[in-house]
Protein backbone atom coordinates (compact mmCIF):
# COMPACT_ATOMS: atom_id res chain seq x y z
CA UNK A 1 0.00 0.00 0.00
CA UNK A 2 1.91 3.56 -1.03
CA UNK A 3 1.34 6.41 1.10
CA UNK A 4 0.53 9.50 -1.33
CA UNK A 5 2.23 12.61 0.02
CA UNK A 6 1.19 16.10 -1.01
CA UNK A 7 3.73 18.49 -2.37
CA UNK A 8 2.60 22.37 -1.48
CA UNK A 9 4.18 24.44 -4.14
CA UNK A 10 5.09 28.35 -4.75
CA UNK A 11 6.65 29.91 -7.23
CA UNK A 12 8.97 33.50 -8.41
CA UNK A 13 8.33 34.54 -11.81
CA UNK A 14 10.64 37.10 -13.76
CA UNK A 15 13.43 37.59 -10.88
CA UNK A 16 16.24 39.87 -11.94
CA UNK A 17 18.81 37.12 -11.23
CA UNK A 18 21.29 34.96 -13.14
CA UNK A 19 19.70 31.01 -12.72
CA UNK A 20 23.34 30.15 -11.72
CA UNK A 21 23.34 32.69 -8.89
CA UNK A 22 20.13 31.73 -7.12
CA UNK A 23 20.84 27.63 -7.54
CA UNK A 24 23.99 28.87 -4.80
CA UNK A 25 21.14 29.48 -2.59
CA UNK A 26 18.55 27.20 -2.84
CA UNK A 27 21.11 24.21 -2.52
CA UNK A 28 21.64 25.48 0.95
CA UNK A 29 17.85 24.96 1.38
CA UNK A 30 17.14 22.12 -0.22
CA UNK A 31 16.38 19.00 1.82
CA UNK A 32 15.73 20.49 4.81
CA UNK A 33 13.51 21.19 7.34
CA UNK A 34 11.11 24.54 7.02
CA UNK A 35 12.53 26.25 9.88
CA UNK A 36 16.43 25.66 9.10
CA UNK A 37 15.09 26.51 5.66
CA UNK A 38 14.05 29.95 6.73
CA UNK A 39 17.03 30.59 8.71
CA UNK A 40 19.38 30.08 6.55
CA UNK A 41 17.73 32.09 3.81
CA UNK A 42 17.18 34.71 5.87
CA UNK A 43 20.89 34.53 6.91
CA UNK A 44 22.82 34.55 3.57
CA UNK A 45 24.14 37.03 2.23
CA UNK A 46 23.14 37.12 -1.32
CA UNK A 47 20.43 39.32 -3.41
CA UNK A 48 18.01 36.68 -4.21
CA UNK A 49 18.13 35.15 -0.83
CA UNK A 50 14.97 37.64 0.60
CA UNK A 51 13.34 36.11 -2.52
CA UNK A 52 13.96 32.74 -1.84
CA UNK A 53 12.92 33.39 1.87
CA UNK A 54 9.41 35.46 0.89
CA UNK A 55 8.91 32.13 -1.59
CA UNK A 56 9.49 29.25 1.20
CA UNK A 57 7.18 31.74 3.53
CA UNK A 58 4.73 31.72 0.84
CA UNK A 59 4.77 28.21 0.19
CA UNK A 60 4.17 27.20 3.82
CA UNK A 61 0.97 29.50 4.05
CA UNK A 62 -0.11 27.18 1.11
CA UNK A 63 0.98 24.24 2.62
CA UNK A 64 -1.28 25.71 5.74
CA UNK A 65 -4.30 27.28 3.60
CA UNK A 66 -4.98 23.63 1.46
CA UNK A 67 -4.82 21.59 4.66
CA UNK A 68 -7.26 23.76 6.54
CA UNK A 69 -8.99 23.81 3.06
CA UNK A 70 -9.32 19.69 2.56
CA UNK A 71 -9.48 19.02 6.20
CA UNK A 72 -5.94 17.22 6.11
CA UNK A 73 -4.05 16.84 9.63
CA UNK A 74 -0.60 18.77 8.16
CA UNK A 75 2.18 18.89 11.37
CA UNK A 76 4.21 22.10 10.16
CA UNK A 77 7.26 20.56 11.70
CA UNK A 78 7.22 17.76 9.59
CA UNK A 79 7.55 19.69 6.16
CA UNK A 80 10.69 20.10 4.33
CA UNK A 81 12.27 21.52 1.19
CA UNK A 82 11.38 18.72 -1.38
CA UNK A 83 12.39 20.47 -4.69
CA UNK A 84 14.16 23.98 -5.13
CA UNK A 85 14.55 24.70 -9.44
CA UNK A 86 15.54 27.97 -10.62
CA UNK A 87 15.02 27.68 -14.45
CA UNK A 88 15.71 30.13 -17.19
CA UNK A 89 13.11 32.63 -17.73
CA UNK A 90 13.58 34.85 -21.23
CA UNK A 91 16.74 37.28 -21.97
CA UNK A 92 16.58 40.61 -21.97
CA UNK A 93 18.94 42.02 -24.71
CA UNK A 94 21.05 45.30 -23.88
CA UNK A 95 23.85 47.35 -25.73
CA UNK A 96 26.11 48.88 -23.81
CA UNK A 97 28.25 51.82 -25.84
CA UNK A 98 32.08 50.84 -27.18
CA UNK A 99 34.52 52.65 -28.43
CA UNK A 100 35.10 54.20 -32.23
CA UNK A 101 31.17 54.55 -32.40
CA UNK A 102 30.27 51.25 -32.07
CA UNK A 103 28.05 49.08 -29.60
CA UNK A 104 28.70 45.69 -27.34
CA UNK A 105 25.67 43.53 -26.68
CA UNK A 106 24.89 41.41 -23.42
CA UNK A 107 22.12 39.97 -22.27
CA UNK A 108 20.14 40.08 -19.01
CA UNK A 109 19.12 36.72 -17.45
CA UNK A 110 15.69 36.55 -15.37
CA UNK A 111 15.02 33.27 -13.18
CA UNK A 112 11.58 31.30 -12.57
CA UNK A 113 12.21 29.52 -9.09
CA UNK A 114 10.00 27.10 -8.00
CA UNK A 115 9.59 25.39 -4.68
CA UNK A 116 7.60 22.47 -3.35
CA UNK A 117 7.30 21.59 0.39
CA UNK A 118 6.46 17.93 1.25
CA UNK A 119 5.78 16.05 4.62
CA UNK A 120 8.86 13.62 5.64
CA UNK A 121 7.39 9.91 5.47
CA UNK A 122 8.78 8.73 8.92
CA UNK A 123 7.63 9.34 12.44
CA UNK A 124 10.79 11.19 13.45
CA UNK A 125 11.64 12.85 10.70
CA UNK A 126 15.32 13.51 10.90
CA UNK A 127 17.44 14.17 8.32
CA UNK A 128 20.66 12.29 8.45
CA UNK A 129 23.71 15.28 8.24
CA UNK A 130 26.71 12.82 9.37
CA UNK A 131 27.54 9.11 9.81
CA UNK A 132 28.72 8.42 13.31
CA UNK A 133 31.51 6.03 14.07
CA UNK A 134 31.40 3.95 17.59
CA UNK A 135 33.11 6.14 19.51
CA UNK A 136 35.68 3.27 20.45
CA UNK A 137 36.97 2.77 16.84
CA UNK A 138 37.73 6.90 16.34
CA UNK A 139 40.63 7.51 19.17
CA UNK A 140 42.41 4.23 18.22
CA UNK A 141 42.70 5.12 14.51
CA UNK A 142 43.86 8.60 14.97
CA UNK A 143 46.74 7.88 18.46
CA UNK A 144 48.37 4.97 15.91
CA UNK A 145 48.54 7.62 13.53
CA UNK A 146 49.88 9.99 15.86
CA UNK A 147 52.38 7.89 17.10
CA UNK A 148 53.96 6.74 13.63
CA UNK A 149 54.06 9.89 12.55
CA UNK A 150 56.22 10.84 15.25
CA UNK A 151 58.56 8.53 14.44
CA UNK A 152 59.43 8.84 11.64
CA UNK A 153 59.92 13.19 11.73
CA UNK A 154 62.92 12.64 13.85
CA UNK A 155 64.55 10.08 11.92
CA UNK A 156 64.14 12.01 8.74
CA UNK A 157 65.30 15.40 10.59
CA UNK A 158 68.19 13.15 11.27
CA UNK A 159 69.09 11.45 8.28
CA UNK A 160 68.98 15.22 7.05
CA UNK A 161 71.31 16.70 9.53
CA UNK A 162 73.83 13.69 8.92
CA UNK A 163 74.27 14.23 4.80
CA UNK A 164 74.69 18.19 5.78
CA UNK A 165 77.87 16.96 7.78
CA UNK A 166 78.89 15.27 5.25
CA UNK A 167 78.50 17.41 2.29
CA UNK A 168 80.85 20.20 3.21
CA UNK A 169 84.21 17.18 3.81
CA UNK A 170 83.20 16.31 0.34
CA UNK A 171 83.75 19.56 -0.96
CA UNK A 172 87.03 20.72 0.83
CA UNK A 173 88.56 17.05 -0.43
CA UNK A 174 87.51 17.73 -4.47
CA UNK A 175 89.24 21.04 -3.83
CA UNK A 176 92.43 19.84 -2.56
CA UNK A 177 92.40 17.41 -5.66
CA UNK A 178 91.80 19.86 -8.19
CA UNK A 179 94.90 22.18 -6.20
CA UNK A 180 97.41 19.20 -6.30
CA UNK A 181 96.11 18.61 -10.06
CA UNK A 182 97.23 22.11 -11.30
Amino acid sequence: MAVETREYRAAAKYQHVSPQKARLVLDLIKGRGVQEALETAAFTKKRIAPVIHKLLTSALDNAKYVAGEQGIDLDVDNLYVKQAVANDGPRMKRIRPAPMGRAYRYQRRLTHIQLSLAERESANGGLVTRAEEPEAAKPAKKTAAKKTAAKKAPAKKAAAAGEKKAAPKKTAAKKAAKKKEE
